[in-house]
């Protein structure tokens, strides 16, 4: 069933060609957005005959010729959907959102026609009924109870009407996310803050300088001349460093205001529309609310659970924020400058602070954290813990020059996957940083290689420095690739992180701790321009400011996560004003307004770029407790790389993909739960 049709091999599409590339590698040079729609079309209609043989299959249902060939098959449409969803992301073009625009409904047509056909669900839901007598091993029960799910949450036990509807729902939601998401890039690609005179330049490190100059090449302002964009590789070191009051004040207001402007990309109306969709979609389905919906197949199970956990991040952090608020008020006049302080003022005034209370200034730190150096550091950690080396390999077409490809290696030399960097910012990149793949892991037809990427939007420069923030960031990405990479699973359903939405953190935040390990930094954070390496002085003072202003961090992340919490919990039929709705909350809330939301509802692309995070940004947190009492165990060992414990890391959580509740790997990792304490330690809101 799943062998490539002959007919296909001879296509003039070379979409739909046998892609011939070194690791089975999309034919990124032949990928034109022409080619993606009648590709598409064929591969839709192969994955449609491949499941109605199942449907039809006259034996009757087995895991083996039902479950395990649905995992199985619709190979030609998979491989094409990713390189097309990482493309749209990662080095898009007018010509492929316009393709975009088109393909988001019909895809999600075609995704709906799958887990609403009646033949194919009626042998799964038949196999579902008697598990208990059919004697499966362990992970193919697993995955036999995640199918059904995946069905029944599609909306496969809905019946006339509400079927119908239920589709049309999907379709246009699918239309709205994405015009949510291009809206987003355009705003960002739409901005530009020229600094025309040195006094613009004011504050800004030599490294920063090097990165404004960098940004205004990019965008054709020709050489040795400055710019500032909306990404926040450029906006946080700027509000971070710049002297510039005003400057700092119009780009602060503007990365806020994305997505909430009158004209075309306006996003309040198409996340209003986007709500009551979701609404009616959790209807459709029994729930009261689309938070309901969502928090059924999640660690946290209900609402309560949720904001139990943020109201013990966000009062606390609220009480301690007012302490920090004393002293960056104090600065503040010492300078000369306004108060009370202002969001845009912050940061700046948080690092002055910084300075003087650890003697620590983040330009003195970049030079020794080079990208190169720390994309070494993280392999060096990924081999000392996993066993696995990292083999840069030179000459592979890819779709961009930017990005760089790694062998995976064991110590035997064999092949564990390929491993992607596309590491900067650029105008046809969407902002933030993600893992994605281009192949998951699995065990068809005795095992399939992942291809992961990680992508980043550093500000390039020659060399390119990044804050520690930055080399957190490096290193959470890296952590969700080794997830996928290190992924030992037989069905591909179950691969990698395919896992549920508040447990797939814990990978990538676990990860960042080795981030800040002394030995780590000792060996990789090395000057730029001398070689030598971090001096203790300052790896030091590194360590002590590590809870320096996690209030302000706290409560950037948890505002937010509280305001998409409330908003998914409306009850179905709420009509929502979006901007009303998040002052409302804000004020509801307390949201202090020298510091502001991290993400606003107009931009929130975690929300309403896809519905992945949806009713879910609370995960970061959630999945801190898993990671930040994980990491523990490494302490308690007295051994950040402690071959034992590193061992059961593997197997419980790097390798294991969903191939037990989560909950119980923790527990076979951990040998316990999970406690709250050490993620509140970490944040410096409970003493030691």
């Amino acid at each position: 069933m799943n062998a490539p049709d002959p007919t296909l091999q001879t296509s003039s599409n070379p979409l739909l060609r046998e892609w011939l590339a070194p690791y089975g590698l999309p034919p990124f040079e032949q990928a034109r957005p022409e080619y993606f729609e009648s590709a598409f079309e064929v591969a839709m209609a192969a994955r449609c005959a491949e499941l109605d043989l199942i449907a039809a299959n006259p034996e009757p249902p087995t895991f083996a010729n039902t479950v395990q060939a649905l995992d199985q098959c619709g190979r030609l449409y998979n491989r094409l959907e990713l390189l097309f969803s990482n493309l749209t992301v990662s080095e898009t073009s007018p010509a492929l959102q316009a393709v975009e625009r088109t393909m988001a409904p019909r895809l999600a047509v075609h995704e709906n026609a799958v887990y609403m056909h009646a033949g194919l669900f009626a042998r799964i839901d038949s196999l579902y009924r008697q598990r208990r007598q059919l004697a499966l091993e362990p992970q193919d029960l697993r995955l036999l109870e995640r199918v059904h799910l995946d069905f029944v949450r599609a909306g496969a036990q809905l019946s006339g009407t509400a079927r119908q509807r239920y589709s049309a729902v999907v379709q246009e939601l699918a239309e709205l996310c994405t015009a949510f998401s291009q809206n987003v890039l355009a705003d960002e690609n739409g901005f530009l803050l020229e600094l025309k005179t040195e006094s613009d330049l004011a504050g800004l490190p030599e490294f920063l300088r090097e990165a404004t100059r960098a940004a205004a090449a990019q965008r054709g302002l020709g050489d040795n001349r400055h710019a500032v964009t909306l990404s926040p590789s450029l906006t946080e070191p700027f509000l971070t460093f710049s002297a510039r009051r005003d400057l700092r004040e119009t780009l602060w207001r503007q990365r806020s205001l994305r997505g909430a402007h009158e004209g075309a990309n306006d996003n309040r109306p198409v996340a209003a529309r986007i709500m009551a969709l979701r609404q009616e979609q959790a209807g459709l389905l029994g729930y009261a609310s689309y938070a309901d919906y969502e928090l059924a197949d999640r660690m946290a199970g209900n609402t309560a659970a949720v904001l139990d956990l943020l109201g013990k991040a966000w009062e606390p952090a609220k009480a301690k924020a007012q302490e920090d608020r004393v002293a960056l008020t104090a600065m503040a006049r010492s300078l000369g400058q306004p108060t009370p302080i202002a969001a845009w003022d912050w940061r700046y005034l948080a690092e002055k602070v910084r300075e003087r209370e650890f003697d620590l200034d983040d330009g003195a730190l970049k030079p020794y954290f080079t990208l190169d150096n720390m994309m070494a550091a993280m392999f060096d950690c990924a081999g000392r813990l996993f066993g696995v080396r990292f083999v840069e390999q030179q000459g592979l077409a890819l779709y961009h020059p930017d990005v760089r490809a790694w062998e995976v290696q064991r110590a035997d030399g064999s092949l564990v996957g390929l491993f992607l960097g596309d590491n900067f910012a650029r105008p046809a990149k969407r902002s933030g940083a993600w893992m994605s793949i281009f192949r998951s892991q699995s065990g068809h037809r005795g095992g399939t290689l992942p291809i992961v990427i990680n992508n980043n939007n550093f500000a390039k420069a020659s060399p390119t420095l990044l804050s520690f923030e930055d080399v957190k960031t490096l290193f959470h990405e890296f952590g969700h690739a080794l997830h996928g990479l290190l992924s030992q699973v037989r069905h591909e359903r179950l691969a990698g992180t395919s896992v549920l939405r508040d447990y797939v953190e814990l990978p990538s935040q676990l990860f960042e701790n080795w981030a800040l390990e002394r030995e780590v930094l000792q060996r990789h954070a090395r000057h730029f321009q001398t070689g030598e390496p971090l001096p203790d002085a300052l790896l030091d003072k590194l360590q002590a400011a590590r809870r320096f202003n996690q209030a302000w961090t706290t409560l950037m992340y948890t505002g937010p996560a509280l305001i998409d919490m409330a908003l998914h919990s409306l009850p179905n039929g709420t009509a929502v004003d979006i901007a009303a709705f998040e002052t409302q909350q804000c004020d509801l809330l307390g949201v202090p307004l020298d510091i502001g939301l991290r993400h606003h509802l107009s931009h929130f692309q975690h929300l309403f770029a896809g519905s992945g995070y949806a009713a879910g940004y609370y995960v970061y947190m959630w999945a801190e407790v898993l990671e930040a009492d994980a990491f523990q165990a490494f302490s308690e060992s007295g051994d950040a790389f402690d071959t034992s414990t590193a061992q059961r890391l593997l197997r419980h959580i790097y390798s294991a993909g969903n191939g037990q509740e989560p909950a119980q790997a923790f527990r076979d990792f951990r040998g316990r739960d999970p406690q709250v304490e050490p993620m509140l330690r970490k944040r410096g809101l409970l003493p030691d």
